[in-house]
This record gives structure tokens, C-alpha cells and sequence, in this order.
């Protein structure tokens, strides 16, 4: 997690969405709607006379150029196989824009529900989807993204929340005594499981990020795909060892799974849980996170937190 640049979104109003839109030749309706989304800003806008575009404005300093070019390459790969995802659209031979201070790329418009995790059946045509893009994420490294390893999901986020003037002054030394057991803990976890696969990965793979139609599963927002074991985009999508067995059984179709990185799904859950808390306190200075997370300015909740922590480091 590297120091962000001052993001600008207090100057996306309405009219430099459109105008960001328009920029590329397209003519909008005026027609303008707010889509739920912390980490970038995305908006469906009316056209004249054509359906409707999804806009996603990317958050300065997270990413550069060509690692969200290399997402959007690997999500065309994944269209280019048939497998149900949204892409980014191509505009002026190329699928990120720039206009004004921003970045940002269009979509089209995917509707569809969330799917069912206790259906098995669900769960079993997700471990499909899985396997196949797997199939293509094992088929070259990402060279601009990076991985999900401890650098960037425990030692960065934990950087992120010690200098946060939302952690307490109290809680300071114990909670970095507690990340630091939480690490070592992490580190042995991997260190037992040895040497696995290293592939390209939705990365974020959870139920949100699946819209399901009467044609099945599509996945979207690939913004968190990174290197990584392949159980990362597995255990999400499974709230109980029966759920699990159901995507893998589905998963198993079309492709192996190495079953030791069953043993990897602890450690990945620590690191997700330490991340969280970093993102917020990173980001807190923009005004949509207060906003969305109010809890996260009281003690209470980093006292909460750090109980949190304290029983996972402590578990046999």
C-alpha cells in the first residue's frame, strides 16, 4: 500500500462524468446513476439511442497504466474463451481513457442476481467457471500486478493502520504485537504447505462480484486480480467444508486442484482480515468511507479488532 495521491473525486460531478463519456464520441441521454463502489467510482450512463454504459473511474495512485491495461488484457483473454465476463470496451484502440485528471474505461451493462451458495448445483457450475479461468490464468504471469503475499496483505495494511490516527493511542503497541504474531503464524502456514502454483486470479472472488442470469454466472470487477494460489478465488464462495466440497467437485471437471491448498485458506482469510482494516484506514480521508463506515471511528470497534487478531494468533 503505497502513499496514494490526493484522490480528486470532489471534482466528478455529474457533468465531468458525461463529459468523460462524451470525450470518446458517444452522446449521452443525461440520464446518470451512482453504482455501489468504494474503491473506484462507477456510473451507468443513458446514450442516445443505444443501451446503456457502465463508466468506471479508477482511484489515482492505486494502480498504474499498464497494470490496469494488463487486467483488461486478461479479462479479453478470458472473453476470447468464451468464459462469462464483463470486458472492458475498446475506444480509440484502446480500453483505458483518460480525460481531465482521470482515468477511467467503459463497460456494458451486466444484469443479473446474486448467486445461490447453498445451492449445490450453484456451486458447482461456479467450480467450473473457476477451472476455466484458471486454464488461462496459468498461462502466463501477470508482470505489473503483483501477488497476494504478506507484503501486501499484512505488513502494508498493518503500515497503513499504525499511522492512522483511527487506531488509539493505547492500542498501538498491542496491536502491532498482535500483527506480528499474526505474521509469523501466516508465514509457517505457507512455509507448511511448500511450493505451490503461482497463477493469474480474479482475486476477489466473492459473491458480489458474481451476477447470475438464466444463463448462469458471470464474474465481474477483475480490479484485484493478482498473482496468486488458486484456492484465493475459491474459498469465499464456500461459507461451509460441504459448500467447498460442492465447488471443487465442479472444479474438478475441467481442471486439478492440489489439495494442500486447502491448508492455505486460514492464512489467506488472516490476511484478508488485516487488509480490511488497512484499505479503511487508508482511505479514510476520502469522504465516502466515513460515510460508509462510521463504526471504524470508534475505539470500540479497534478494540473489537484487535480481540480479533489476538484469538486468531492464539489458535491451535
Amino acid at each position: 500500500m503505497p502513499p496514494l495521491a490526493a484522490t480528486p473525486y470532489a471534482e466528478l460531478v455529474p457533468e465531468a462524468v458525461l463529459a468523460a463519456v462524451e470525450s470518446l464520441g458517444l452522446r449521452s441521454d443525461g440520464r446518470l446513476l451512482a453504482l455501489n463502489s468504494f474503491e473506484n467510482r462507477v456510473y451507468q450512463v443513458g446514450l442516445e439511442g443505444a443501451p446503456p454504459l457502465v463508466v468506471k473511474f479508477y482511484r489515482a495512485g492505486r494502480w498504474s497504466d499498464a497494470a490496469i491495461l494488463e487486467e483488461h488484457a486478461f479479462v479479453r483473454e478470458l472473453a476470447d474463451a468464451e468464459l462469462p465476463v464483463v470486458a472492458p470496451l475498446r475506444y480509440a484502440d484502446s480500453t483505458l481513457q483518460h480525460c481531465g485528471n482521470f482515468r477511467f474505461a467503459l463497460y456494458p451493462r451486466q444484469g443479473g442476481r446474486a448467486p445461490e451458495l447453498e445451492s449445490a448445483e450453484h456451486l458447482a457450475w461456479m467450480g467450473r467457471l473457476l477451472a476455466r479461468l484458471h486454464g488461462v490464468g496459468a498461462r502466463r504471469p501477470f508482470r505489473c500486478r503483483g501477488a497476494i503475499d504478506r507484503a501486501g496483505f499484512v505488513a502494508a495494511p498493518a503500515r497503513a493502520v499504525l499511522a492512522s490516527p483511527l487506531l488509539p493511542p493505547a492500542l498501538r503497541e498491542p496491536y502491532a504485537r498482535a500483527i506480528a504474531a499474526l505474521d509469523a503464524r501466516i508465514a509457517a502456514g505457507f512455509a507448511a504447505v511448500g511450493a505451490v502454483a503461482s497463477l493469474r486470479l480474479h482475486g476477489d472472488c466473492h459473491a458480489g462480484n458474481v451476477l447470475w442470469t438464466d444463463a448462469g454466472p458471470h464474474l465481474v470487477d477483475l480490479d484485484d486480480a493478482r498473482m496468486g494460489p488458486a484456492v484465493q478465488d475459491l474459498w469465499m464462495l464456500a461459507p461451509t467444508p460441504r459448500a467447498l466440497e460442492a465447488l471443487l467437485e465442479g472444479y474438478a471437471e475441467f481442471r486439478d486442484f492440489d489439495r494442500r491448498e486447502l491448508a492455505l485458506i486460514e492464512p489467506l482469510r488472516l490476511m484478508r482480515q488485516i487488509h480490511y482494516a488497512g484499505w479503511i484506514a487508508q482511505r479514510w480521508d476520502d469522504p465516502a468511507f466515513p460515510r460508509a463506515f462510521p463504526f471504524v471511528a470508534e475505539p470500540r470497534w479497534w478494540e473489537e479488532h484487535l480481540d480479533d487478531l489476538r484469538e486468531a494468533a492464539a489458535r491451535d
